[in-house]
């Protein structure tokens, strides 16, 4: 019998600590029981072969980079096969994912190799990982530790491994479950962050996410921001699980989305939630609950000294602000605002700001 399969991406600026993440991921995953594979950071086995992305010849340079991206989604397939086969509930996890490979790339270049592989961003970037989680490189916020001896490969100035982690998570920006692991705390702090986000994905039941909500109003430009749009609609509830369905797209290319809650105590719930197809949500369309309507949001998602924002519009039913959402926030106090941003009210925790009192009819 085929298992679940979860794909999730690793990445983040050089010295950012993902090889001892790797390394606790397997360790810590592996005991609980699930079967878990990692696929190569691609880029590094093409520059041990020989590969030179810094070459002038720029038909060269566009032919690795086609390679690159043909055989990063060879290694994927072919270890989700795999691990489709095994016994045990799997995890993949990926050093370096798609997109990993446009932060190094310019614009036209890029949508030229989208056409020639036949994909879309969309697909590249939200359909095929569950989650993506950006380590920080340690060149923002942790100098000391900035090293470039424990990897051959790396030749990077701090100030060149700041550039690189910003393009690595402008290019990620917009993923449904991105997650930025910064350098505010300690590197043990750091790598249980991961373990975190990454259980929080599977749906191993942890502690309720730490998950801040503001009324706002926007009064500027947002800098590099990613808008989709998002339908959610509420199903009828199945022996007293919360259940929802999400349709998340850009310029008409959709991704489609089951969750399933269940609340466990006070303070502790599970979430699960996997991709489905477009018939599967059609099919679920007819469960919708009839006394919650869709809601039709529109979701720019930004990032701001490191900090990863959800900025929602609602279309329908239509509200007089917008919603701003921050996760891993202790308190206000650890927030740092934008100046495009006004907040008008801290909301966390106030029923009547939940998606799901917002959709009672």
């Amino acid at each position: 019998m085929k298992k679940d399969v979860t794909k999730i991406v690793l990445t983040g600026g050089p010295c950012a600590g993902k090889t001892t993440a790797l390394a606790r991921i397997v360790e810590y995953f592996s005991g609980l029981g699930y079967f878990v594979l990692t696929v190569p950071e691609a880029a590094t086995l093409f520059s041990q072969s020989g590969v030179d992305f810094l070459t002038a010849n720029k038909s060269l340079f566009v032919e690795s980079e086609r390679q690159l991206m043909e055989f990063q989604l060879e290694m994927e397939d072919r270890l989700e096969r795999i691990a489709q086969q095994s016994q045990l509930p799997s995890l993949i996890v990926c050093d370096r994912g798609t997109m990993d490979i446009r932060a190094y790339m310019r614009r036209e270049m890029w949508d030229s190799l989208l056409e020639t592989i036949g994909q879309t961003v969309v697909e590249l970037r939200d359909a095929r990982y569950a989650a993506v989680i950006h380590l920080s490189t340690a060149a923002k916020g942790a100098e000391k530790f900035y090293t470039l001896a424990n990897n051959a490969a790396r030749s990077e100035t701090p100030e060149q491994a700041r550039a690189i982690d910003d393009r690595l998570m402008t290019v990620w920006t917009g993923h449904p479950h991105l997650r930025v692991v910064g350098n505010d705390c300690n590197f043990e702090e750091k790598m249980n962050r991961v373990l975190k986000e990454i259980a929080h994905v599977l749906g191993v039941p942890q502690p309720i996410e730490i998950e801040r909500k503001y009324l706002v109003d926007r009064v500027g430009e947002i800098p590099n921001g990613n808008v989709s749009e998002i339908v959610q609609t509420y199903l009828t509830p199945v022996n007293g699980q919360e259940r929802r369905i999400r349709m998340r797209g850009e310029n008409g290319h959709n991704v489609y989305f089951l969750t399933t809650k269940i609340h466990l105590s006070a303070d502790r719930r599970y979430e699960h939630e996997c991709q489905i197809d477009e018939k599967r949500y059609r099919e679920l369309m007819l469960e919708a609950n009839p006394a919650k309507r869709p809601i039709h949001k529109l979701r720019c998602c930004f990032l701001w000294k490191d900090q990863y924002f959800e900025l929602d519009e609602f279309i329908e039913p239509k509200l007089d602000h917008l919603l701003l959402e921050i996760e891993d926030a202790e308190d206000a106090s650890a927030v740092d605002f934008p100046p495009f941003i006004k907040v008008l009210e801290d909301v966390t925790g106030n029923p009547e700001y939940y998606n799901s009192n917002i959709a009672r009819k």
